[in-house]
């Protein structure tokens, strides 16, 4: 009995941190999440790119609140979460608004590209720099969330090269994110209210495994 108690209680625990980590994410990413809600985001998509960025603190947080509970089981997900969120706000909304910036400029040049003579040798190009974009900030936001003091130059030298380096872990995270981006676009309450988490676990794990050497283990 005293470990189906047990067992129950960590079931418990997963699934009180699973969704107050979705509650608290929709609520840091309020204006996104209200614009994939009310507009069509294939029309709306300059207006959901202009608040995008403010979600990067946010998925920081979400990943302090993972990195917790998985090292040492601890469960105070709106104290973690809001100190998280508080400590790597100014670099991860500056992270967020460089990415999102640099991806919308990309992604505009490859759609005037698309047709044009040009486009053979540009279009594969400019898909590449998106990745490498998405890939880096992705293992930043993660280098941020445990690092909080850490120079954002530094970071995201050190996570484009471990992109490459690792670059089949790489391809993992980006595919789980693009089903959460994709669960987002198209249901929006599925996605936040009980996908976000568990994918954002995965991809946390997968990072975190990434970026080992340059962390270090995690605390246990």
């Amino acid at each position: 009995m005293r470990i189906k108690h047990e067992t129950l209680g960590t079931v418990f625990d997963l699934v009180y941190v699973a969704l107050m980590t979705n509650l608290l994410l929709v609520v840091s990413c309020l204006p996104l999440v209200a614009g994939l809600v009310a507009t069509d985001p294939a029309r709306s998509w300059p207006l959901l790119a202009l608040v995008a960025p403010l979600c990067a603190p946010g998925v920081c947080a979400a990943f302090a609140v993972l990195s917790a509970f998985s090292s040492t089981g601890n469960n105070a997900v709106a104290r973690t979460f809001v100190a998280a969120w508080r400590a790597s706000l100014r670099r991860a909304a500056a992270l967020g608004a460089l990415a999102t910036a640099a991806l919308v400029v990309l992604g505009v040049d490859a759609r005037a590209a698309w047709g044009h003579a040009v486009g053979a040798a540009a279009i594969p190009m400019l898909i590449t720099a998106m990745v490498l974009i998405t890939a880096t900030s992705l293992l930043a936001l993660v280098v941020i969330a445990e690092r909080p003091a850490v120079r954002l130059r530094d970071a995201l030298r050190a996570c484009l090269y471990l992109s490459l380096r690792r670059w089949y872990l790489t391809a993992f995270s980006l595919a789980v994110l693009a089903l959460l981006e994709a669960l987002a676009a198209s249901r929006p309450a599925i996605a936040f209210g009980l996908a976000a988490a568990p994918l954002l676990y995965v991809v946390w794990a997968n990072s975190r495994f990434t970026l080992r050497e340059a962390l270090g283990p995690i605390p246990g």
